[in-house]
């Protein structure tokens, strides 16, 4: 009987041992949790942004969506109105090609606007708000024509709110794209809408 009570210890002990009554003796860290994206920054100096030029904002890619970030585009005092209209166009355009800084970088911004984009007023036929690009919307990223709409549509640089004329180079066919909820959520998959546009 003592032999028996003796070898029914280990077996026990195995028992409770699945039951997880035994403690755990080396402390088990897998390290902290994953961090998320911010996709916040520090509120912008207005003062400073009004010494570098005209206040504008331009939306970059964070995570998955488009959010508007400050900048400020140089125009000289006294130019006439179309030719301030080009300017910020043109700015709007660098500032969304310019690499996100290193405080933006940190927060999980990005930007899909290619360098070198060109834009220029409307040509002979086009409407007087009309914007031409030097490479043709249908050929730019999702993300890329989501950004340049979404930034364009809201600017001085057009004249209806949430909407924008782009066309390609030369005489090609314009269309009026707008910047919905849907673009900003969900510019990867979501191009935005847009409309054939008649001459002016």
């Amino acid at each position: 009987m003592t032999v028996r009570r003796l070898l029914a210890l280990p077996l026990l002990g195995v028992l409770l041992t699945g039951c997880g009554i035994r403690a755990t003796e080396v402390p088990t860290d897998f390290g902290a949790a994953p961090s998320r994206v911010p996709c916040s920054l520090a509120g912008p100096d207005v003062s400073a942004q009004s010494s570098r030029g005209v206040p504008v904002q331009v939306f970059l890619l964070c995570g998955a969506s488009l959010v508007a970030v400050d900048r400020a585009v140089r125009v000289p005092e006294g130019t006439p109105d179309a030719q301030r209209r080009m300017i910020v166009a043109q700015g709007l355009l660098d500032q969304l090609a310019t690499s996100p800084s290193a405080a933006e970088r940190s927060a999980g911004y990005t930007t899909y606007v290619p360098g070198g984009l060109g834009v220029r007023g409307p040509g002979p036929k086009d409407p007087e708000d009309a914007l031409r690009l030097s490479t043709a919307p249908s050929r730019l990223t999702s993300y890329a024509l989501a950004q340049l709409v979404c930034t364009l549509s809201d600017s001085a640089a057009t004249e209806d709110n949430g909407s924008v004329i782009l066309g390609g180079p030369g005489p090609g066919p314009l269309r009026r794209y707008e910047c919905t909820d849907d673009v900003r959520d969900h510019p990867g998959t979501t191009r935005p809408p847009s409309g054939a546009v008649t001459g002016g």
